[in-house]
């Protein structure tokens, strides 16, 4: 084995591998939660797009959740634009919770926007299963 060949074997080996999870083992999609809050922060990044959510309960106190989607280009394919989720609007989301009980963490299945439109989320549950 040439000394190039070598070389290329071992920088491959080097290099993590991203593994994609299943929805399954993050998420518990026996149930969903649905959250209504304003926008605080939008990352279109890959592979997952975040959105940060401040939710107030009803005495007032404010709990950040941190909703999981698709790649940004799957977003935009099923519709979505940056101006959609701008800072300060509020939203409702429906998806389903993150299985670490104290977690505020969801992936959503629908984003209601406050003029009325909904945006698939990405999750539905057929796609789960």
């Amino acid at each position: 084995m040439t000394a190039r060949v070598l070389a290329l074997i071992l920088f491959a080996a080097a290099v993590p591998v991203a593994a994609h999870h299943s929805l399954t083992v993050e998420f518990d999609i026996t149930r969903t939660v649905t959250i209504t809050g304003v926008i605080t922060n939008m990352k279109w990044t890959n592979p997952h797009s975040w959105l940060s959510v401040d939710v107030k309960d009803e005495q007032g106190r404010v709990t950040r959740w941190e909703v999981e989607f698709g790649s940004p280009n799957s977003l935009y394919r099923r519709g979505w634009r940056r101006s959609d989720l701008a800072n300060d609007l509020t939203v409702t989301i429906v998806g389903y919770p993150s299985r670490e009980k104290s977690s505020s963490v969801m992936t959503a299945t629908d984003v209601k926007l406050a003029d009325g439109r909904t945006l698939f989320g990405g999750q539905a549950p057929n796609d789960a299963r």
